[in-house]
């Protein structure tokens, strides 16, 4: 028996009952178009405007009326923590010089392992830890991407 490609061109606004979860890393939830796989098995097929970012959380829509939850998918990052808020600052400035997607909490820097950025961290004095975890970058200040809730 064929599988049925479950279709999804639109985001969930009143979430009941979720049929689905969407486990994706940030590279993917970065794409408009994608086919994909639920946790449960069942292939998917994205189709939703362009320069859409799915962020962990979000529910889809299918167009048969199943409602889907995006997952960030744990990946490799470099988590950079310091007790100086000056060189956690200096840090973001560097690497958002370098235009490196990056999530920005208050307790820390992070973004996807590159041995390269790691290097130059260090050398600005901060701790550097890889770890697996999901990655939600900010959102850019010029791009409007992302949809509105």
């Amino acid at each position: 028996m064929e599988q049925v490609l479950i279709k999804i061109s639109a985001f969930a606004e009143d979430v009941g009952l979720v049929d689905g979860v969407l486990s994706l890393p940030f590279e993917k939830r970065q794409k408009s178009r994608l086919r994909a796989r639920l946790e449960s098995g069942d292939e998917v097929g994205l189709m939703l405007p362009r320069g859409t970012v799915l962020r962990g959380g979000d529910y889809l829509l299918a167009d048969d009326g199943q409602v889907i939850q995006v997952k960030a998918e744990a990946e490799r990052t470099s988590k950079v923590v310091s007790s100086d808020s000056l060189l956690l600052l200096r840090a973001a400035y560097h690497l958002g010089n370098r235009h490196v997607p990056l999530q920005v909490t208050s307790e820390c820097l992070r973004y996807l392992q590159d041995h390269v950025l790691d290097e130059m961290v260090r050398q600005l004095g901060l701790e550097v830890i890889h770890e697996l975890s999901p990655f939600e970058p900010e959102k850019g200040a010029y791009k409007g991407h992302g949809h509105h809730h």
